[in-house]
């Protein structure tokens, strides 16, 4: 995922669309009611995040629920073909690795679920702190794409680039804001599977900006839809390589946008999801 273009995509995780609200009037000392974002802070996240495709929003994971497999039925299909618009299939996992899942079916099933909730992970804001975004990148990779991309992600997300974001050095918030980045799959698709190696696309809305009173960078959303190439590595399935591009986007709906004190507390209060087929 690639961290650019002017947080569309997480922060530029790739991608270039952009969502228009509507901004409350009469409320110009916030900077969800009055201000837009600048455009020189977008322009600059495009530079950094093309240097590797990841880097990007958050997730507060929260157990799944429950449910008897017995209940759901599994489901097949062929390769690129419709799924259906509601959740279906068995309950993919039991463990975790941290607040990852992990030891998800050697089916297509488990490499959608795989899929998605590696992308909620690496949208997290767990991406922007060093010792998270390692631990996350060796969860969901394969140990050579891990490997790989550790050094070229460091330098992206330098302290230089932490700052245009409204980060301190460590990723950390100024005090009175929270910053917001969180992925949310809206759908899956398999382009290919083969046994050891699946495609998966994840059709996903995303959540990316600073939540303060002055922040000048608000949380604004973005659709993008994330491409996994699967590898099954150590019973497991591991992502060798990923890519993304912007949409399908929604047109959007006339909503007021929400006050910076309202979007921290839902951040706070709202906790995110894990996934399944």
């Amino acid at each position: 995922m690639s961290l650019g273009d002017e947080h569309d995509g997480f922060g530029g995780v790739g991608g270039s669309g952009q969502t228009r609200t509507r901004l409350p009037e009469g409320n110009s000392g916030d900077v969800y009611g009055g201000a837009r974002r600048p455009v020189r802070t977008s322009r600059s996240l495009i530079t950094v995040v093309s240097v590797v495709v990841l880097l990007i929003a958050a997730i507060a994971f929260a157990n799944r629920g429950g449910g008897d497999p017995a209940d759901a039925a599994p489901t097949t299909g062929t390769p690129g073909t419709a799924a259906p618009t509601a959740a279906t299939g068995v309950r993919p996992v039991n463990g975790k690795n941290g607040q990852i899942p992990t030891g998800f079916a050697r089916d297509e099933q488990g490499a959608q679920s795989a899929a998605s909730n590696y992308a909620v992970a690496l949208g997290s804001d767990g991406m922007f702190k060093k010792s998270g975004r390692h631990e996350i990148v060796d969860t969901v990779y394969t140990p050579e794409a891990a490997a790989r991309m550790k050094g070229p992600q460091d330098e992206a997300y330098s302290a230089e680039f932490l700052k245009k974001l409204g980060l301190d050095a460590e990723g950390n918030p100024p005090a009175g804001s929270s910053f917001v980045s969180r992925t949310i799959p809206v759908g899956t698709k398999v382009d290919s599977f083969e046994g050891d190696t699946a495609k998966v696309s994840v059709w996903y809305t995303g959540l990316i900006g600073m939540s303060g009173p002055d922040s000048t960078d608000p949380v604004s959303t973005t659709w993008m839809t994330w491409t996994f190439d699967l590898r099954w590595t150590n019973n497991d399935w591991k992502v060798a390589d990923d890519s993304q591009k912007s949409g399908p986007a929604p047109l959007p709906g006339d909503v007021t946008a929400s006050t910076a004190d309202e979007i921290s507390k839902a951040v706070e209060e709202f906790g995110g999801f894990t996934y399944a087929r």
